[in-house]
Parts: C-alpha cells; structure tokens; sequence
C-alpha cells in the first residue's frame, strides 16, 4: 500500500511577526548587520575625506540611500548594456541626491539654499521629481558634509529620501491655502515626519514605504498608486476627515491601492499611519524583493484582513466605517495657472517641461516667491511647482516674470500632461533617454498641433520600473531596445494607451499594449501625433482619451 508523499513545508517569506527573522537575501543581510541610518556618521568622518575608492559596497549600494544618495551612470553606456554589466562597471563616482520635502513646501529661503548647492556642488542640476521633491545630480562624497550643513539650517535634509524606509510624504500643493478643500493635512503630516521619520524602528521595511495625505477635492496626490493615502472626506456623522487607502504601486507588477472603508479623525493620521507601516514592516514579505512591496501582502490579505489586523493587533480599537471620496473633477488634478485661494489671495502654478528646471532658475522661483507671493513654493506630484500668496493685482505681473523664464502658467496640453523619469542620462536602471526626448516631444506637438486643449497625459520612463507612472497615463511609454527600418537595434518604447486613475465616471485602469509593438524612438513624435489625430477623429461626445483607447481596434493604435 503507496502512502503519500507528506506535504512540503512552505518555503519562509521574511515575515517577522512569523517568527521568520533570518535574512533571506543580500539586502536583508546588510540591513540587518547596521541599520541604514548608521552610515551617515561614517560619510562624514571617512568617506568625505578618504574620498570615493573608501566606501565599501554595502554603504555605497546599500545604506547610503537612507540618506538621499545613489551613486550615477556612468557616461557613455549604452541602454543595450543596463542588464548585462555589473554593477561596479555602470557606477560613476557622483551621486545623485534627493532634498526631502514633504508635501513639496518649500520657503523662498530654503529654494535659494538648494540653488546655491546646484550652482556650487551639482553642476547647476535641479529636477522637480513627481515625488515632490528636487533632485541634484554630480554630487561629490567630499561635499555630502557641508551639503547637509547648509540643507539643515534651514530646516532641510535627506534623511529617509531613499532606501528601504518611510519616504517624502505627498501632499496636496494647496494645503491649507485652497478654497475648495475638504480638510487640511498640513498638521498631521508634520506629525508624523516629528514622531517617525529618522527612527531606527522605522527604518528598515521590506523594501520603501510611500505615503500621501490630501484633503483636496483634486485628489491631488494619486492617491491610488502609494502604499498609505489619506484622502479628505466629509463623514455625515463625524464631518471631515481622511479616508484611508492601502496598497498601492506600479512598477513590473502594478497594482491600485484599496479602501480599507474606514474613517480616521485628523488627530489620529499618525497614529493609524504607525499601524499600517508596522504591519508593513512585520509581515511585510522580505524573501523576494521583488515581491517585498506592501502592495503584494494587502493582495493576499485582502481589505477586510488588513483592516482587521491593524484594528486589532496595531490600533486597540476599531476605526468607525467611513465614506468614499467624491470623484475628483474632470479639470484634472494638478494646479497649473491661476486660482484664488480661501484668503482672497491667489496661487499661481506653472509648469517646467518635464520637470527639468536648473538651481540658476530655482533660485529665480525663490526671488520671484518672496517678490510677488508670501514666499511659499509648493512642489507638485506632478512635476510642477506652485507660488502661495499672490495678491489678485500682481499674478499677471508674475505670469510674465514666469514665463521669460520658460516656466508657463498657462501652458499647452502637452507641456501640461507630460512627465519624464530621470531616463539613462543619469540612472542606472534605465534603457533610454527620457527628459530630452519628452522635451523634443512637446515641441513638436505643440508645433503640429496649437491650440489642442483635449486633456491629455504622456508619460515618459526610461525602464519597467515606472518612475514616471506610464501605466496610468492615457499614453505611456515604457524605454526599451527596438528595431529601427534598417533592423538596426536602437532605443524605443513599449506603448501603453488608455492609463488612467480615478475619473468622475470610472475607477483608476491600467493601461493596455498593443501586441508585437516596439516603437523606435526617432518615431516617437509621427506616431504620436498620429494616434491624437486618430482619438480626434474616433471618440464619441464626451469621451476621454483613455475611453477610447480602450475600445479602439488595435490597428488604430498603432
């Protein structure tokens, strides 16, 4: 008589609360010999002043991005060889860092700061990123000190900007200021970034941890691609407050958040947002990174387990059930232009093709700021940057200040809609150009086509890994290699039409490939353009690009 063979055990997924402590990969081994927040002391007192050749690979790949630092690409390398060269052979000896600003608020004093730290250590780089905050690039070790010296008096730094941790939190550029908005989340933000960002208990998660809070009726802070969102709403019993959503993330696998269907009063956002990033950090997965994201545990967990953990083992009491948001307005949801704020004031918001702007220009944002406004600058989610407090005489004075800067308050759909990841001019992920191409782009559509004022997004990334977002956008563009009419092998894009998040008429969706095509990137602007004169002449009364896109023959989107 045959027995059966007895079941095999499953195989451990790093889940702490389990039990499962052992480290399970290289990343969990070199967190857990020193935490990653160690590492500043050693950049200031060896690094910086034994110079680069110093760092051991642990620190240099590793730890140094729980203070905003990824070493660069090196210069030359072509796209073709992202995946087959070691990685000591595509890092340069500069670094780019990141500058936290959470909720992207930044004063007239701190802008200047950073734009002097562009001009003197960074070669005059200064990206506005879609994380609300400015990247710099060409940062030498032997700087890092005094970079931080001259970031933190005046209340700035890069603690927690990269790495396995809490990162920037997103918050509506508006906060505080917009007449229309439901709740404010400066004060809750400020809490947790005073209670949790820079604690070691924090500090080491399966992989990073992405966090917004927004009380705008714009649904501002794309809410549904975070890891935690708050997002304002008016409870008819409890009156405002925050809906909570868990779970979110693009990247090869993506997914949109969920809603946990509860209601979290303003005073209690930190303590909540404790709850979920604990239960991140103890069950989280940590076997796989790339299965490591918060958004794979709430996937098999579902809602009502989430909920129910957090309730019971995190929080010690229930949280009441609470409303869904309203549909955010088909105006979209950024803040370019000028809009009065609850004050009586204005906000003027412009936009920087792709975010790509220059510490020479920021520190002109910062003059003008403090010339024309109440010397408040607000980063966007989405790219752009917006100017507090303008009083109703001056904004047309500070839309043409603006745009003598190339920096347009009132700009074309396309230079509106279009974002851009760093791309292969500094990242060692990626398999194209990205900003440079998006801005040729714009360009040229502006050129072919003026006066176009159907909302639109365009989404630039120069690898799967979806900096940019380009599976929510109603056209995405994913870099990779393709095949050009000669059969040379060049740069392109795989095409991702019809993105989008949450509509008035409809959940957030991803976008969808059209089969077997790889589009060269000199082809970029012909096929772009091509496909908007498709949608112009196809959709329906009413219908949005990614509408249409979704029900449009293949043949017409290619």
């Amino acid at each position: 008589m045959s027995t059966a063979a007895p079941k095999r055990k499953p195989r451990p997924n790093g889940q702490w609360a389990l039990g499962e402590t052992e480290p399970l990969n290289e990343n969990e081994k070199f967190k857990a010999a020193d935490n990653g927040l160690n590492v500043r002391e050693r950049i200031e007192q060896v690094f910086s002043k034994e110079g680069f050749d110093s760092i051991p690979a642990e620190d240099l790949r590793g730890r140094m991005r729980w203070w905003g630092l990824y070493t660069q690409r090196r210069p030359g390398i072509p796209g073709g060889k992202t995946a087959s060269l070691p990685i000591e052979e595509l890092d340069d000896s500069y670094f780019m860092m990141r500058v936290r600003s959470d909720g992207g608020a930044l004063s007239s004093e701190q802008a200047r700061v950073i734009a002097d730290i562009s001009v003197e250590f960074a070669r005059d780089t200064a990206d506005i990123s879609d994380r609300q905050n400015i990247q710099l690039h060409w940062i030498r070790i032997e700087d890092v000190p005094e970079i931080w010296r001259r970031l933190e008096a005046v209340g700035l730094g890069t603690t927690e900007a990269c790495g396995d941790t809490p990162r920037v939190i997103l918050g509506s550029p508006v906060a505080g200021v917009a007449a229309d908005e439901i709740i404010d989340g400066t004060w809750a933000t400020e809490q947790i970034l005073a209670r949790y960002i820079g604690d070691p208990e924090y500090a080491n998660l399966p992989r990073k941890f992405k966090s917004a809070i927004s009380g705008s009726p714009k649904q501002d802070i794309v809410h549904e691609i975070n890891d935690i969102s708050f997002v304002g709403v008016n409870h008819p019993k409890h009156g405002p407050g925050w809906d909570l959503w868990v779970g979110g993330g693009l990247s090869t696998v993506p997914k949109l958040a969920v809603r946990l269907g509860v209601w979290v009063a303003n005073e209690d956002v930190a303590d909540v947002w404790q709850g979920v990033i604990s239960i991140f950090r103890d069950y989280g997965y940590r076997r796989l990174r790339n299965k490591a994201r918060l958004k794979f545990l709430v996937a098999d967990w579902g809602a009502e387990k989430f909920r129910q953990v957090l309730e019971d083992e995190y929080l010690g009491h229930k949280l009441p059930d609470g409303p869904p948001p309203p549909a955010p307005p088909a105006s979209g949801r950024d803040h370019v232009g000028v809009h009065e704020q609850k004050d009586g004031n204005f906000y003027v918001g412009a936009a920087p093709t792709v975010g790509r702007i220059s510490g020479t220009i920021l520190r002109q944002i910062a003059d003008l700021a403090a010339d024309f406004g109440d010397g408040r600058i607000r980063l966007t989610p989405h790219q752009k940057f917006v100017i507090l407090g303008v009083p109703g005489e001056r904004t047309e004075g500070l839309v043409d200040a603006l745009e003598l800067l190339g920096l347009e308050v009132r700009p074309s759909q396309f230079r509106k809609g279009t974002m851009a990841c760093t791309g292969i001019e500094y990242c060692k992920l990626a398999i194209v150009e990205t900003k440079g191409r998006a801005k040729d782009l714009v360009a040229e559509l502006e050129q072919k086509r003026p006066g176009y004022d159907l909302p639109l997004t365009i989404n630039v990334n120069g690898c799967p890994n979806s900096c940019a977002r380009f599976q929510v956008a109603d056209i995405g563009l994913k870099g990779m290699l393709a095949t050009n009419a000669d059969g040379e092998q060049t740069e392109g894009f795989q095409v991702h039409v019809g993105g989008s998040l949450g509509t008035p008429d409809a959940d957030g969706e991803f976008g969808r490939t059209v089969k077997g095509m790889k589009l060269p990137a000199a082809e970029l602007g012909a096929y772009t353009d091509r496909l908007i004169g498709r949608y112009t002449e196809q959709k329906k009364s009413g219908e949005t690009f990614a509408q249409w896109a979704h029900r449009a023959p293949d043949e017409a989107l290619r």
